[in-house]
């Protein structure tokens, strides 16, 4: 019996391992291999742009300081009191504006005083006068002594003297009149009054009355390092220079010319003081600004690319050249780097695809996929 059962069971293995080899064809087709995708090499995802070949500006950036052309300290010349502010603190003045009114009535009084004093000095000359007629006349006639005549010629010299000295307190103290009305001396921006009416001011005070900055045109000035010397001066002679100035946190520019040179170089920190005018008619510029000053010298042809397209390693700058959807390294020289733009001293000759993002992961001659890019037809 169990000879039997063992028999039975092998002939049902038997069977089964024949019917799954003759339907091995349809389990497992023979073409399902060769009909699966291949893969195929991805490139490596990189944004590119072209190198441009265009006119760009040789300049350099440096910070510089807006200074007035002119500033003046209001004063007072007279120990007295205001007796009027005329200005508003901060206001813009013209040459000649009234600022201040000081207290004069002390001079005004003794102005009449000498005045009268002149009146009769001047009565008595004429007096004088008429008797030295009269005794020219009586001493001819052997009328009169000569020691007469000449007491009255030195009385009338005596007040010829005394009018033209009395004249001249006078004009003296009108002067010192004109030291109450103090009126702005230059056009420009008045600071804060420092004292108002009431106030007793003299000659000796520190503090002045209020300080006038000339506002239009300005100065800015800036060192300018030794090696771009030369090139400032070939600018200059070529009148081909410019300079703009740039505030923080403003859009606009301020546009000017260069004026002056400082005569030596700063041995200490190799640099000259450069000075450039300012029209600054519409107030751009403040005194005591600190602003990023674009010295232009000239214009030339160059290759200019994005500055994130340069890299750096051991032997240099380079950058990644597309072609063909393959990414070359590229030696490069930089010949300054610009706000928006790299320009090229050698390397590139324009016209070229290069990657401005994605290098970190490329290799020489590895394949890229360009993408949101501005590629050249032969990338």
């Amino acid at each position: 019996m169990k000879k039997r059962t063992v028999l039975v069971g092998l002939a049902v293995v038997l069977a089964l391992a024949g019917g799954a080899f003759a339907t091995r064809d349809i389990w497992n087709p023979p073409a399902a291999v060769a009909q699966g995708p291949r893969p195929q090499a991805r490139g490596v995802p990189v944004v590119t742009a072209v190198a441009e070949k265009k006119k760009v500006p040789v300049q350099v950036e440096l910070l510089g300081t807006v200074t007035p052309i002119a500033s003046v300290a209001v004063k007072s010349r007279l120990e007295t009191e205001i007796i009027g502010v005329h200005f508003e603190d901060g206001a813009m003045v013209k040459q000649g504006d009234l600022l201040f009114t000081l207290d004069g009535r002390a001079i005004e009084a003794q102005v009449r005083d000498l005045e009268a004093v002149l009146i009769s000095a001047k009565a008595q000359l004429e007096q004088n006068q008429r008797d030295l007629e009269r005794y020219v006349e009586l001493v001819a006639k052997n009328a009169a002594t000569q020691v007469q005549l000449n007491n009255t010629r030195t009385q009338v010299n005596i007040w010829r003297a005394t009018s033209s000295s009395t004249s001249a307190k006078i004009e003296n103290l009108k002067v010192l009149l004109s030291y109450c009305t103090i009126r702005a001396p230059i056009a420009g921006r008045a600071s804060m009054a420092a004292v108002k009416a009431g106030n007793f001011v003299r000659p000796a005070d520190v503090a002045p009355l209020a300080t006038i900055i000339q506002a239009a045109p300005v100065y800015v000035a800036f060192a300018l390092p030794q090696n771009n010397l030369p090139a400032l001066r070939q600018a200059l002679s070529a009148e081909t220079a410019t300079i703009q100035a740039v505030i923080p946190g403003e859009t606009r520019r301020a546009s000017g010319h260069v004026s002056m040179i400082e005569n030596s170089i700063d041995a200490g920190t190799g640099t000259v003081t450069v000075r450039a005018t300012m029209p600054n008619a519409d107030g751009l510029l403040w005194p005591g600004t600190l602003v990023r000053v674009m010295l232009t010298f000239r214009e030339e042809t160059a290759v200019v690319v994005p500055p994130t397209a340069v890299q750096m390693s051991q032997t240099g700058s380079f950058i990644f050249v597309v072609k063909n959807g393959v990414a070359s390294v590229q030696p490069v020289k930089v010949a300054r780097v610009m706000q928006t733009e790299t320009v090229l001293e050698g390397g590139l000759e324009g016209g070229e695809t290069v990657v401005t993002d994605g290098q970190l992961r490329l290799t020489n001659g590895a394949r890229v996929a360009p993408r949101g890019s501005n590629t050249a037809s032969g990338s």
